[in-house]
């Protein structure tokens, strides 16, 4: 039995789900897309591709830049326990939600360039290597910048 006089969960909250849904998603779409678009001379399928298969990469890769945006913010509210949107504590659901993005990203670059070779970068990527793990510095760049700047943005310049 639930307690009337505890705060409703975020995914009971309409506030909550309309900011995801009407506000923050639109902004991570846009600003991925704008991050996939530039970052494509990073990347060897500038290069070697046809045009028409660049535009389904990069719309590939927004539409997994969205999924993996929302799957951090969703863990983010659930690991926090955040409340209704009113509750919301900021800058902890940014930090987390940025570190979940970036962890998912590091993981998922070298296996994709390295074990699996689904793709592979431009002379022209900076890269980060660890132990032996190479991985791109731009695709962790968008994960420090995306999330945080999408939140901002839905936050301060959406209609509510």
């Amino acid at each position: 039995m639930r307690d009337r006089h505890a705060p409703e969960a975020w995914y009971r909250d309409r506030s909550a789900l309309s900011f995801i849904g009407r506000r923050y998603l639109p902004w991570l779409a846009a600003l991925s897309l704008a991050w996939e678009l530039a970052q494509l001379p990073l990347y060897t399928i500038w290069r070697e591709e046809s045009s028409a298969y660049i535009a389904f990469a990069v719309a590939h890769c927004t539409a997994g830049d969205l999924l993996i945006g929302t799957a951090a913010l969703a863990i983010t509210l659930m690991t926090l326990r955040a409340a209704n949107f009113q509750t919301w504590r900021w800058q902890s659901i940014a930090i987390v939600t940025t570190l979940i993005g970036v962890v998912y990203t590091f993981a998922s670059e070298w296996m994709n360039t390295s074990v699996r070779q689904s793709w592979a970068y431009a002379p022209a990527m900076p890269v980060i290597q660890l132990q032996g793990v190479v991985v791109g510095v731009s695709p962790i760049a968008q994960w420090l910048v995306v999330p945080t700047l999408a939140l901002y943005l839905a936050r301060r310049l959406s209609a509510p």
